[in-house]
Parts: structure tokens; sequence; C-alpha cells
């Protein structure tokens, strides 16, 4: 896909920068890549406040329908479902006058159903990403759901030109699914990060964690681990908001870790400030209880911080034997991970082993080139 043989890309996404968590920023920085390669990108995403209906960003032309939407953090499924009635009446006038070779869909539901109404009614073949939580079965906040989308949501799959993952876990959780489905139409294409976006700097004693505050998070099982733990000078900061964030603070207050333990808040992640918190960590830990590919992690590891993480789903894949793994949902084999980090003189190994696996894996320019032969 050289400048020679521009193509006019349509990327539909619900959450986009700056609204949503860990897919928001992939699906950014793919229509970035896009567009810096020379190719007329549109993307077509969710309103909020005071955002633009429309603006120009990165040569990005970036479409914003009125939707209901109460928080920047999370979307509910009723919220979900008015970004695909407000996408269908603006793609209906859009696609009359504007005429794209491809369509990029991030997550089978909801936005599948979009990508599948345009090919249906203009003929705009699509291909899709899976983030996670779009996959039946794969995250319990929607288990009661799932069993009315599985017709659609196999639909929307055949319908696809491709169907790329960020991880073989993820992969195989479709499969899992949808025993039939030709395997060979799933990709894998790990997530990416720009080259030197986090950068190692001077390390201080303190344990990071950054995540939006559900409770599939982890972050309780994070303080249950410490509240025994002698953590001698260390400090933790905890970045991120959630509807679960009243609890985890009633629990720091309730185990005396109040003066150890900080919540931030959310913090953007292209701010002086998130660099220098993970810059400056040298411990990062992520407690999920399921995980595909956390853009967190990536991040961490390329600042150059000492991983803990769970052992479900992409964490593994992504870590290798770069940090340390503890079986989900074991508070005492955490507690141990962290005790060991933290009475270690010096961890720089484990960060050395990180960034190294970084540079060979996660680079945005590499990832963006496999997708660009797959839109091909």
């Amino acid at each position: 896909m050289k400048n020679n043989n521009k193509k006019r890309i349509l990327v539909l996404n619900y959450e986009f920068p700056p609204l949503g968590g860990g897919a928001s920023p992939v699906s950014y920085e793919l229509a970035k890549g896009y567009a810096k390669l020379g190719n007329e990108v549109s993307v077509v995403t969710m309103g909020y406040k005071d955002l633009p209906n429309f603006e120009v960003k990165d040569g990005i032309n970036i479409y914003r329908v009125k939707c209901l939407r109460s928080k920047k953090e999370i979307c509910h499924p009723w919220e979900q479902l008015t970004y695909i009635i407000s996408a269908k009446r603006f793609l209906k006038k859009h696609l009359q006058k504007n005429k794209y070779d491809i369509c990029h869909c991030h997550f089978i539901i909801p936005v599948g159903v979009v990508a599948l109404w345009a090919k249906k009614r203009f003929g705009l073949e699509y291909v899709i990403t899976a983030h996670g939580s779009d996959v039946l079965g794969y995250n319990p906040r929607f288990k009661k759901l799932y069993p009315f989308l599985i017709g659609s949501w196999r639909k929307i799959l055949d319908e696809a030109k491709k169907i790329t993952t960020p991880s073989n876990f993820l992969k195989k959780e479709i499969l899992k699914v949808y025993k039939s489905f030709d395997k060979d139409k799933i990709e894998v294409i790990s997530n990416g990060i720009e080259e030197g976006k986090f950068k190692p700097m001077k390390k201080e004693k303190y344990i990071l964690l950054v995540s939006r505050l559900f409770v599939n998070k982890g972050i309780q099982d994070f303080i249950e681990a410490i509240k025994d733990l002698d953590l001698k000078e260390w400090k933790v900061k905890i970045v991120g908001d959630g509807p679960y964030r009243d609890i985890l603070e009633d629990m720091v207050v309730d185990y005396g870790l109040s003066d150890r333990v900080k919540f931030l808040g959310w913090v953007d992640n292209e701010s002086e400030e998130m660099k220098n918190l993970y810059g400056r960590a040298r411990v990062f830990v992520l407690p999920s209880h399921f995980e595909n590919m956390n853009m967190t992690l990536i991040e961490a590891m390329q600042a150059g911080c000492a991983i803990i993480a769970s052992d479900v789903g992409g964490n593994k894949e992504v870590i290798g034997d770069s940090g340390a793994l503890y079986k989900v949902n074991d508070i005492i084999g955490l507690a141990e991970s962290i005790k060991k980090m933290i009475n270690q003189d010096d961890i720089l190994f484990l960060r050395n082993g990180v960034r190294d696996r970084i540079k060979e894996k996660y680079n945005w320019d590499v990832v963006i080139n496999n997708y660009v032969n797959l839109l091909k």
C-alpha cells in the first residue's frame, strides 16, 4: 500500500481517543499509520460531551456521531446500541458521496453490526480486529447478553474478509465458540507501541498499576496481597478510574494502607505525567482475571519496569520469560512475587529482558506493515 497505490480506508470503532480503554489507542495508532503511508483515512466513532463532531488529526478525518455515553472510560451495552444507530444514520448519507476501498472494523460486537450493514447496502468489504470482550464467553460482565448475540456474531465473522487478533489466545477463544470457522481466516497481528514513547528514567521505589477500575482487573487482589507485607519504604501508585474505585479505596483505608497506596485517577496516556509514572516505576503489576493483550503491560515493559502479571490469556505471550507470572486469584503467589521484587537490590536483569522483548516483537512500524499487507 504505497503512495502510488493509495487506498481510501474507513475505520469504525465506538472507542477512539480520548474515549475507551486499550483498543482505543490501538485503533488510533493504526489509523495514523495508514495515513502516514499516504492513504486517505476516515474514522467514524462516538461523540462525547464537547468533543468536536469533525476534526482532522494526524492526517485522519475523524467523524463523531451523536450517541449516549455517560463516562469516558466505560461504555455500557445500551450506549453501544446508540452508536450502531447513529453510525448507520451517518454512513447512509456519507457512503453515498464517499467511496472507500476497504473498511477496518474494531470489535466484532457492536461495531461489526455496522460493518456488515455497510457491506450489504454499499458493497464495502471489511476486515475485523477482535479485542477481547467482543469474543463470546470472554468477559463475564456480558455473559447474559452472549446467548442473544451468537447468530449475529457468527454472521459478522462469516462475511468478513479477514479477522485479526492480537494474540494466539484470542484466536483460540474465537475457535472455541465457533468450532467450524475457518481458522486460516484469522490472522494474529500483535498490538504495538511507538518506539521511544516511554523511556526508563531513574527508578524510584514504587509499584505502579495502570487500569480501568473494574472488578475483573484484579486490583483488589493486589491490595489483599500487600496488606500483610513489609513494604519498607516502597509506595504504590494506581492510575485509572472506574465503577470499582470506591470499593478499592475503602479496602486501602480498612487495611491501614492509606500512607502507602495512592489513587491518581485518570491520567492522559500522552502526558509527561504518564511518561514519568512509567519511567520512574521500578515494578509494574497487572493482576487481571482475564486479558487479551494489555497495552499497559507493553508500555511498562518499554519503560524498563520489572513486571509481575497474572498468567491469563495473552499475558504469557507478551511477557514470555521476561517477567514474573503468578496463577490468577492466587493471592499468596502474588504476595510472594511482590516480596521477591521489593527485596532484590538489583532487578535490572528483568528490566533489560522486557525492553529487549519490546524491540523484537512490538514495534508499530512492523505491526502497521502487517496490517497494510492484509488490507491489500
